[in-house]
């Protein structure tokens, strides 16, 4: 359960869930897999602050989210993947990145591909306004679920799943527009 949730959370933000369990499994309120210490080591920890401060910051400027959701298809993934394996601690580690890759990196990619389809949606309808308040809501999301996952987990869970189906159907609902929206256009350009 807790791998899902905090997948879910690096859906939205790939780097917030990483230096939080960094920081919870340095300070031991949340044990780490074998493998996966490196996350609570001091220079890690830095490495993951500066570059969640990037993250956050830079998603609020038009253009620079962009880039940041072109890279985030490849890291979000990634770091659920590594959040999943990570709390799987009375796993072997090949097993545990197994299982954080199916189960983490796909519940961090579902999420990141509706995050995707609904900011498609909001930057046709006010460029730059509508995504910076849409960026400010996933940081809402992510934080507020990074901590419902260590103070309510099964919560924190049921939210991850209602995030994952939420997600398919922004994704479903998106190609279907995008479909309707071709053939639209496709019929204006035949001549008569």
């Amino acid at each position: 359960m807790t791998g899902i949730s905090l997948a879910a959370c690096a859906g939205l933000r790939a780097w917030l869930p990483l230096l939080v369990v960094g920081i919870l499994g340095k300070t031991g309120v949340l044990p780490l897999g074998q493998s996966f210490g490196l996350l609570a080591r001091t220079e890690m920890l830095v490495i993951l602050g500066v570059a969640t401060v990037l993250e956050l910051l830079g998603d609020k400027i038009a253009l620079v989210d962009h880039f940041l959701d072109a890279v985030g298809t490849v890291a979000r993934p990634a770091a659920g993947t590594v959040l999943a394996a990570s709390v799987l601690t009375q796993l072997d580690p090949a097993v545990a990145l197994v299982l954080g890759l199916i189960v983490g990196g796909g519940t961090a990619f579902t999420i990141h591909s509706g995050k995707a389809a609904l900011r498609a949606t909001g930057t046709g309808t006010a460029p730059g306004v509508s995504n910076a308040a849409l960026s400010l809501g996933e940081d809402v999301l992510s934080g507020g679920l990074l901590w419902l996952t260590m103070a309510a987990p099964i919560v924190a869970f049921l939210l991850a799943l209602a995030g994952v189906a939420l997600a398919v159907w922004a994704v479903i609902a998106f190609v279907r527009t995008g479909r309707r929206l071709i053939a639209v256009v496709g019929k204006r350009r035949r001549p008569s």
